[in-house]
């Protein structure tokens, strides 16, 4: 048993309290590589923001779960070093059951999501309640989900989004103990995130996403007040990345996310973490095809990630000071 404490991490219960109080949204980034975490600690030290690392199930495969912890260990010591000890979570991202859940907190996750937004309402509740139970023996706080996001991420898929419905909200929360709740507004998975008919395409061909589900996200507060509300699929697929994409031969066409204008609007209310993978995914991609595009000659590759870090921490930054307003409550 490794408690995230012994890492130097914290759980979301007092960042979420100050989240709602001061009217932002914590970032919550995933990550899967050196890379990817060297910039949210670079960019979230700089801009002096709390920051949630997420991991998903599929990045545990990919990285091996035993690094992770330990990169986690080291995202702690590095924004120490960087000189600002900004509060880290580690959080495991659509956890797809409570036997994935256990060993995350087993293994020193501060945070973990039981995803049984696919089960039938009782099954989603018994399973989140295992996990709650479990979890709170050691003080790690549980993020659940009603309702389903579309989109496909990871091993995350679904045909179509069904609202998350008001009226469940009350009797899930106080039946399962949570700490928090994932609920569907109109956000999705992946870069695709509406189809083309269900955008409005401007002259230039860019696609307009139609606006979220504002009055889901009252009617849900209304029920739940100062109860932590958490956004997921909510990359807003920067146009320019997809641009860069496609001018250094890739094809990734139809790519739409969410305004961030909405989210900072989200970030506003009850919601207090927003979760942002894709954008990650489309920054690196995108420095790195241009940079082997403008230097073939390179195949070190430290001379590509690091442009691509360097795009990361950027991205990161910005989101951090102009959409979710973390940017300078690390300290609180």
């Amino acid at each position: 048993m490794v408690n995230y404490k012994d890492l130097g991490l914290v759980n979301t219960r007092d960042m979420f309290a100050k989240a709602m109080k001061g009217g932002y949204a914590i970032p919550a980034f995933n990550f899967n590589n050196m890379e990817q975490m060297q910039a949210i600690i670079m960019a979230c030290v700089e801009t002096k923001s709390p920051v949630i690392l997420q991991v998903s199930k599929g990045a545990r495969a990919y990285a091996n779960a035993n690094i992770l912890r330990n990169m986690a260990r080291g995202a702690v010591e590095y924004a120490h070093e960087l000189g600002c000890d900004i509060p880290i979570v580690l959080h495991l991202d659509h956890g797809p059951n409570f036997e994935v859940a256990k060993d995350c907190i087993d293994n020193g996750f501060s945070s973990v999501m039981i995803d049984g937004s696919a089960l039938p309402y009782d099954e989603n509740v018994a399973v989140t309640k295992k996990v709650v139970e479990y979890a709170h023996k050691y003080d790690v706080t549980v993020e659940a989900e009603l309702g389903v996001l579309g989109g496909v991420e990871d091993e995350v898929s679904a045909e179509e989004s069904k609202y998350t419905k008001p009226e469940e909200v009350i009797d899930f929360t106080s039946k399962t103990g949570c700490d928090s709740l994932a609920i569907s507004i109109g956000t999705s998975h992946g870069r695709c995130k509406f189809t083309p008919a269900q955008c409005t395409r401007t002259a230039d061909g860019v696609l307009i996403p139609p606006p979220l589900a504002f009055d889901v996200l009252a009617a849900i507060e209304q029920k739940l007040p100062g109860f932590p509300i958490v956004l997921h699929g909510s990359s807003s697929v920067p146009v320019e990345y997809v641009k860069i994409i496609e001018q250094y031969g890739g094809k990734i066409p139809d790519s739409v996310g969410i305004p961030e204008d909405q989210l900072r609007k989200a970030a506003k209310s009850a919601v207090c973490k927003i979760n942002i993978d894709s954008d990650g995914r489309l920054a690196m991609t995108a420095a790195i095809r241009r940079h082997l595009a403008e230097h073939p000659g390179d195949f070190d590759p430290r001379q590509y990630l690091t442009p691509a870090r360097e795009e990361l921490k950027k991205m990161y930054m910005h989101k951090c000071v102009n959409v979710l307003g973390s940017a300078g409550h690390a300290l609180d």
